[in-house]
């Protein structure tokens, strides 16, 4: 298990990050790669993945275990602010620093350390540009395809959390997490692989929810980098009949539902959801019948303009970065 202590200064300290960290679900997705559960979630994915897969990952491979440690330096803490950024900061990683996680890593992969990882922490920094290269080779293909839906579940999961801390503060946010996160003040418990405490000192904690993030939580192991909790946002990627990824619905069927949407009415009501509205907000926010507004929002999250996610005993409508172009009159960003 899983302990975070925090103090009543680390309480005021609680965040929510600002956007998915590209490098936090490239990393995971690796994992779910290799994993055969999860098939309904990531089944398609899988196959897509992997038709698609044709650089080297033997790097990855070895520095990415199928369960337990795999080194901090993959997820840098400027990966929060994009893609690029990240990889700059791991290219500029430290000697010392590499030597020491790399032979972390060995230590935990038994008494014979696999030969591959035994080159690796041979090499010291020179395996950078090898692993850099095949990150983006991967990224590339098992993350970028579905970057605008990865970003649209991450905002549904924040405005569901940010509606938690505008209801209660810190404490109603931290209540609200998935079951697998479990707080009793002034202790956040989680289900995890090894028995172990995280004392925050009143550095506060981001919590960073992750698409490709599942089961448990995660954590950096060095108590001294800034703490971070990845956990699985509460919202998954549908699977449609014949094996095609919905997240991506073709451009043709994108057209034909966008059709249903001219009209003054759906665009009230795609206006009137804002930061993120419930059925009955959204009702009333466009002066519409309840029975109305479910299926206006059902209409543009077919359209893939509105992600909905189940909050409490209601539902929460937010708009996708699609959804937020088309209002600007814009194209979406990739």
């Amino acid at each position: 298990m899983l302990r975070i202590h925090f103090t009543g200064v680390d309480l005021a300290r609680v965040r929510m990050a600002g956007r998915p960290d590209a490098l936090w679900e490239t990393i995971l997705s690796f994992h779910r790669l290799r994993d055969r559960r999860d098939v309904r979630l990531f089944g398609d994915w899988r196959t897509e993945t992997r038709s698609r897969l044709n650089s080297e990952t033997r790097v990855l491979g070895a520095l990415i275990p199928s369960r337990g440690y795999f080194p901090d330096f993959l997820t840098p803490v400027e990966g929060r602010y994009g893609w690029d950024t990240g990889l700059d900061a791991l290219r500029g990683i430290r000697p010392e620093r590499l030597r020491r996680e790399l032979a972390l890593l060995g230590a935990g992969a038994g008494p014979v350390v696999p030969p591959r990882l035994r080159e690796l922490m041979e090499c010291g920094v020179t395996l950078l540009p090898r692993l850099l290269g095949e990150l983006r080779g991967y990224h590339r293909v098992a993350v970028e395809p579905y970057w605008t839906h990865i970003q649209a579940q991450i905002e549904a999961e924040r405005a569901a959390r940010g509606r938690a801390l505008l209801d209660g503060g810190a404490d109603e946010l931290l209540a609200s997490l998935p079951p697998m996160l479990r707080w009793r003040a002034p202790v956040l418990e989680c289900d995890y692989p090894v028995d172990r405490d995280v004392r925050l000192r009143g550095r506060g904690l981001l919590l960073q929810p992750s698409f490709f993030c599942r089961r448990t939580a995660v954590t950096l192991q060095d108590p001294e980098l800034p703490p971070v909790l990845v956990y699985p946002a509460a919202a998954q990627l549908a699977s449609a009949p014949g094996g095609r990824d919905t997240a991506r619905p073709a451009e043709e069927e994108r057209q034909r539902t966008l059709g249903k949407l001219v009209g003054h009415t759906r665009s009230v009501v795609l206006r009137a959801i804002g930061d993120g509205a419930t059925t009955s907000e959204l009702a009333r926010r466009a002066g519409v019948s309840l029975a109305s507004a479910s299926q206006h929002a059902c209409v543009m999250r077919e359209a893939g303009l509105v992600t909905t996610l189940r909050h409490g005993n209601a539902v929460l409508h937010t708009v996708t970065p699609l959804g937020a172009a088309l209002l600007k009159g814009g194209a979406v960003a990739s």
